[in-house]
């Protein structure tokens, strides 16, 4: 009997201990997890957060590369926002998807020109929203981009580590190419009339004062 009550009180030992681990696991996961990603959601620039948001198709949103630039309170330099991402599928269908999403999440079409950059291939469009703006550049992809830098005799291709130039099959050279740039309203000065120039800044060219000063006079030559 003693032997039994032993071996009883030692399995409830053992099973208080593993509620108890299984408890504080639950405890610890469940309070961590929601700390970290309430930090990283304070941390991390919102601008990216809202971009993760898009309800763009996953097919659209392979590889994405965001990087940015600046103070993001405006201190000095407002920040500058780029993403690139690469699309399984061709750029008009990819610029139709991105479109949407930004029309679903507020973002509206800017009018007039907006890049200075070449857009032959691709579709390029700009929008506003709140104290942002937002380029959205849909293209080829960059493989294709490289096949067709590759054709001109101008160009020098880029080689590899080992000194060769990389080729890509053309049938595996699908899809296309997303660039998104945002940044701040007001420093964006696209579209914007030349502000007005301050009259009293403005001074005006005397006329010409003849003289008689003699170092206007040319040097007598010696005799």
């Amino acid at each position: 009997m003693g032997a039994r009550s032993e071996l009883r009180q030692q399995l409830r030992t053992r099973r208080r201990l593993r509620v108890m681990t299984l408890v504080t696991l639950s405890v610890v996961v469940l309070g961590l997890l929601p700390l970290f990603f309430g930090i990283r959601s304070t941390t991390r620039d919102p601008v990216f957060n809202s971009l993760d948001a898009l309800s763009v198709p996953a097919w659209a949103d392979k590889d994405v590369d965001d990087r940015s630039s600046g103070s993001r309170w405006c201190f000095i330099d407002c920040r500058f926002r780029e993403r690139t991402a690469q699309s399984e599928r061709p750029f008009e269908e990819t610029n139709q998807a991105y479109s949407a999403a930004l029309r679903s999440a507020g973002w509206k079409v800017r009018g007039g020109e907006c890049t200075d950059q070449p857009t032959t291939e691709g579709k390029y469009t700009c929008w506003t929203r709140d104290e942002f703006t937002l380029d959205l550049w849909v293209r080829l992809p960059e493989c294709a981009v490289d096949a067709v830098a590759a054709q001109n005799p101008a160009t020098v291709p880029s080689t590899g580590p080992d000194g060769v130039v990389p080729t890509t099959d053309p049938a595996k050279c699908v899809g296309s190419t997303v660039s998104i740039k945002v940044q701040n309203a007001v420093t964006d000065v696209r579209g914007k009339p030349a502000p007005p120039v301050d009259p009293s800044l403005i001074g005006e060219t005397p006329d010409p004062v003849l003289t008689n000063d003699p170092l206007l006079e040319p040097t007598p030559s010696a005799s």
